[in-house]
């Protein structure tokens, strides 16, 4: 079964902020690029997305085109960066990051959610995945593709980074 991770399109947000799971709308250069991206994608059998607007809109489009219904899934959410949302990066003090920084995995400084959470979700989506038919397609979040790459060994594991609106495309069982 293969499975296509697609990052939503660019959020209408100064760049730099951390955002995780604010519901922030698409740009203005979204109906563009959810034309293309609906026009370019692999076929896929179903579509799942995170609730956040961001990716709801994008695989709504994606389901309207390709005329397939859509399912959200909340496991499928970004990061929660609790008391970082919505602050520059820059802005956040540096023994936080750095906390962050030696505990990858554990760290919850922000209060919010630690990426071995984030990590345990998006592994018990992919185990529901497995039972599905057919190519899916998750519109998602960069955080989410980075667990689903490491959790699966594919691609640069957490390191995997996709520009706003691009796919991989992973074959998650043999």
């Amino acid at each position: 079964m293969s499975l296509i991770l697609l990052r939503h399109t660019r959020p209408d947000m100064p760049k730099g902020l951390c955002y995780g799971r604010t519901d922030l709308l698409p740009d203005a250069g979204f109906p563009q690029t959810a034309a293309q991206i609906a026009r370019d994608l692999p076929g896929v059998a179903s579509i799942v997305t995170s609730p956040l607007t961001r990716c709801h809109l994008l695989a709504s489009h994606i389901g309207e085109v390709r005329n397939l219904p859509v399912e959200t899934d909340k496991r499928l959410i970004e990061k929660d960066f609790g008391t970082w949302e919505n602050t520059p990066w820059d802005d956040i003090p540096r023994d936080q990051l750095d906390a962050w920084a030696a505990d990858f995995l554990g760290a919850r400084s922000h209060g919010g959610e630690s990426v071995s959470m984030l990590r345990d979700r998006v592994e018990d989506a992919l185990n529901d995945m497995n039972r599905s038919r057919g190519p899916v397609l998750w519109v998602t979040h960069s955080g989410v593709i980075r667990a689903a790459c490491a959790i699966l060994n594919l691609h640069d594991g957490w390191d995997t980074a996709l520009e706003f609106g691009a796919w991989l495309e992973i074959s998650p069982t043999p």
